[in-house]
């Protein structure tokens, strides 16, 4: 057994029982290590040895192409795959954000860059979400679960966009929200996260920290009815980033890309992208086909690259040093999975430095017009340096995932990015600043 979670914390009272819970298709709760079947309810770890649970399904069969029809019919979000998601069948008709639906951009100006094939460089822009990050996907998720099972307040842990995606959400569906974060993140992402009511509390600290008091909170008479999206609501939560293959491969006509770069912070994006990918293959709603998964991390934060490189099959936690402080999470919970599907799948973890990160940021500024984070810049940064490696085929189709907006840390570009001259108000000014 090579990963063990908090036995003590794994669950907690359920307000409603497992019989009057209404989540579509999910049928319960299965270990990710040993198999054993649980019913749904708020918690996150296996009773027998301590794995981590996922969502498992009843899903439809026999008629996919019906079902694909349902879903290119159904609203431009990510409710269009409530079939496939552990959501109640009316969940388009409650209040929530409706988040998804996201651009896959062509990016071929970027393509000729780095010398891909034209046509065959996209960039799924996860920016364009309701708090302008991935996150609200799976927040969308969690807030169906904590709706399911009584929970009054909306919480989590979070290095910035999580906490955003959580408050927005709550305001949205009526929930309180109390959310924690460490004390020293991007100014951006705290007033993003302050601005709609809830509490907001800053842990002295990093975020494995911040993500250990939240799990000595579950435990407490002090959390009583709340709902921890990543902790407590963890699983449920997870099925949110599997949205981002069902939109990938749809938006490509049906069909799985050669190759993926996703960014790793707790590693859970990339173990459920893989899971939507598969999901979709045994629907019979793409076609069954190798494809390749490239996790990307900063140099600062690097613990599953590390142990990719060397050949190990357990994660070494890491104190996280970068400016990426999105991914900065030195003890990820998905780390050794995220290597069994990178080797699995032909693919690779890598890193990149600061200095590289800020330099993919305004490489994708400057040739597609998308301001991505640090996170979409460690991506893009990991993609380019995988590419001069030859680890990642230009002939082939390839996505990288961006998945937040730039605006959230402009901190890390700042210093150089800038007014090109400063002139007096007059055409000879203008042209000894060289600018004609």
């Amino acid at each position: 057994m090579r990963r063990k979670g908090l036995a003590s914390m794994a669950s907690q009272t359920v307000v409603t029982t497992a019989d009057t819970v209404d989540l579509g298709p999910a049928a319960g709760l299965s270990c990710r290590e040993c198999g054993e079947r649980f019913a749904l309810g708020p918690i996150f770890a296996c009773e027998i040895c301590f794995g981590p649970l996922e969502v498992a399904y009843d899903f439809p069969s026999g008629d996919p192409e019906g079902l694909r029809k349902r879903i290119e019919n159904g609203p431009e979000n990510i409710w269009r795959y409530a079939p496939l998601l552990p959501v109640p069948a009316d969940v388009a008709d409650k209040p929530n954000l409706n988040p998804g639906w996201t651009k896959l951009v062509t990016a071929d100006n970027l393509a000729r860059e780095l010398g891909v094939e034209t046509g065959k460089l996209f960039v799924k822009d996860d920016s364009g979400n309701p708090t302008h990050s991935f996150k609200d996907r799976v927040v969308a998720q969690a807030i169906e679960a904590a709706r399911a099972f009584g929970f009054t307040t909306l919480s989590c842990s979070s290095t910035g966009n999580l906490a955003g995606a959580v408050g927005a959400a709550a305001a949205r569906a009526g929930f309180r929200s109390c959310v924690f974060i460490p004390h020293d993140l991007e100014q951006g992402k705290v007033v993003m996260a302050a601005v709609y009511g809830g509490e907001l509390v800053g842990i002295e600290g990093n975020y494995d920290d911040v993500n250990r008091f939240c799990s000595e909170l579950i435990g407490d008479p002090a959390g009583e009815g709340w709902g921890f999206v990543n902790v407590n609501l963890r699983p449920y939560y997870g099925e949110g980033s599997k949205t981002l293959a069902y939109e990938i491969c749809e938006q490509l006509g049906w069909r799985i890309p050669d190759q993926i770069v996703i960014p790793i912070a707790s590693g859970s994006q990339l173990t459920k992208i893989d899971k939507g990918i598969q999901e979709l293959i045994k629907l019979g709603l793409v076609e069954d086909r190798p494809y390749k998964i490239f996790g990307a991390q900063a140099e600062g934060c690097s613990p599953v690259s590390v142990a990719f490189k060397a050949g190990h099959d357990v994660v070494r936690p890491q104190k996280p040093d970068t400016i990426a402080k999105s991914l900065a999470i030195g003890n990820p919970a998905d780390g050794p999975y995220v290597l069994d599907i990178c080797r699995r799948t032909g693919g690779a973890v890598e890193d990149v430095t600061d200095e590289q990160i800020v330099d993919a940021i305004k490489l994708l500024a400057r040739t597609e017009g998308i301001f991505t984070e640090t996170a979409g810049g460690t991506t893009l940064g990991v993609a380019k340096k995988l590419i001069e490696a030859g680890a990642i085929d230009p002939s082939l189709t390839t996505v990288v995932i961006n998945t937040g907006d730039g605006l959230k840390t402009l901190d890390a570009v700042a210093p150089t990015a800038g007014m090109s001259a400063v002139i007096r108000p007059n055409l000879d000014s203008f042209r000894e600043a060289g600018l004609a």
